[in-house]
């Protein structure tokens, strides 16, 4: 009786099943393998304790959250007025359905992912707020649920108008926001702050340096001169200078270049600084990705007939901007906590805000809470980030095609 044999192709090992699927061989496998890693696993265990025990116990016992829960409007919207706060709701509810709409149209398979995203809008409309605020959080998760039913039942045909969506969004998003005369009452930037200002001046940050960042770092490999000499000395001189200066350099140096009669917004001009300065380095992590490229790629697009834009559109710059995914998400996360400078310049956001608290008479002494929870808050946008980038990365197979 012949016997078949079966070859495969998956090299990976997979190992015992009492490592694979239970809780001791998970721990032998990776804390108690060898007599030494025992040892510096017991240890570890013990310094998370002795760390963790007294901050939970302050957190749970000590701590004062009131001057959070008294607040909480002004961490989010600082002083936007209170009868227009629907138009925040508006923003928020275009966003979910947006996000749902992707999530179905790009990333059907995600299931997690979209879990993730829909239990956030859950988790504030459980939270103990007024049942107005709880409602609103409700009506988001289901607006996101309706995007993602639409994008499901057609998703290829609403490819593009999911594009456009996006592209959109952003300056429907500041006139919203902003207003505009005889249709929505304007508010002026000054009531903007908190997480509003925040993520407004994190967001044109990113959506503005990214291009003008591409921009620099192809003209800084051209072939003409004068176009690469400009290109040289304004990433040197940014690069060179610390983002408050840049900052204080548009709050008051500005205003001198400028005629009398001609007044630029402080958050307009601290958006304009945060744009120039994170482009500048946008330009050399893209470089960098520029010249990880073989000349064979060049050359076999000018084989094909491509003209120079469709060669470096097609062609050199998609396999650029993969090859730096990190290095660019790494640079997205350093800008959105950057914002926090220009508390430094006047403007209230975060951390602008937890200042002005600290200072209320009821809530002296309170900084350990305060920026305890803006510190929260920056580490989940942060990390969101950094988990989107990773899954990304697996997407398109960084590091492994």
């Amino acid at each position: 009786m012949s016997q078949t044999t079966i070859h495969t192709t998956d090299k990976k090992v997979l190992p015992p099943p009492t490592e694979r699927y239970t809780v001791l061989g998970w721990l032998h496998k990776n804390l108690f393998s060898t007599w030494y890693n025992a040892i510096l696993s017991i240890l570890a265990i013990w310094v998370i304790y002795a760390i963790l025990k007294p901050a939970i116990t302050w957190s749970l016992h000590e701590a004062q959250w009131e001057v959070v829960a008294a607040n909480i409007r002004l961490f989010s919207i600082g002083q936007y007025p209170a009868e227009q706060i629907w138009r925040i709701w508006l923003s928020l509810d275009i966003l979910a359905f947006i996000a749902g709409l992707a999530w179905s149209i790009w990333l059907p398979t995600a299931k997690k992912i979209g879990l993730v995203v829909l239990a956030f809008p859950l988790a504030f409309a459980v939270i103990p707020f007024s049942s107005s605020v709880r409602m609103q959080w409700a009506l988001i998760a289901v607006v996101a649920l309706i995007g993602w039913a639409l994008g499901m039942w057609k998703p290829r045909a609403l490819r593009r108008p999911m594009i456009t969506l996006l592209l959109l969004y952003f300056p429907l998003l500041l006139l919203i926001i902003g207003g505009f005369d005889h249709i929505l009452t304007p508010v002026g930037t000054n009531f903007w702050g908190g997480l509003l200002l925040t993520m407004l001046l994190a967001i044109v940050g990113i959506v503005f340096s990214f291009p003008l960042g591409v921009f620099l770092a192809l003209a800084r490999q051209s072939k003409l001169p004068l176009v690469r000499l400009f290109s040289i000395l304004y990433i040197e001189i940014i690069r060179g200078v610390p983002l408050v200066t840049v900052l204080f350099m548009a709050q008051l140096m500005l205003p001198l270049f400028l005629p009398p009669n001609i007044k630029v917004d402080n958050i307009l001009r601290a958006m304009t600084g945060i744009v120039l300065f994170s482009a500048a380095y946008l330009a050399e992590n893209i470089r960098g990705g520029l010249q990880a490229i073989s000349k064979g790629q060049y050359e076999a697009a000018y084989v094909l007939g491509l003209s120079g834009f469709q060669t470096m559109y097609f062609i050199i710059m998609p396999q650029a901007l993969r090859n730096v995914i990190p290095v660019i998400v790494g640079q997205f996360i350093a800008l959105f906590k950057d914002t926090s400078l220009v508390a430094i310049v006047g403007l209230f956001d975060l951390l602008g805000i937890a200042t002005a608290v600290l200072a209320q008479p009821e809530f002296l002494g309170r900084q350990r809470e305060v920026y305890l929870f803006i510190a929260l808050i920056y580490w989940v946008f942060s990390y969101a980030m950094s988990y989107a980038s990773r899954r990304l990365e697996i997407a398109l197979g960084v590091g492994e095609r």
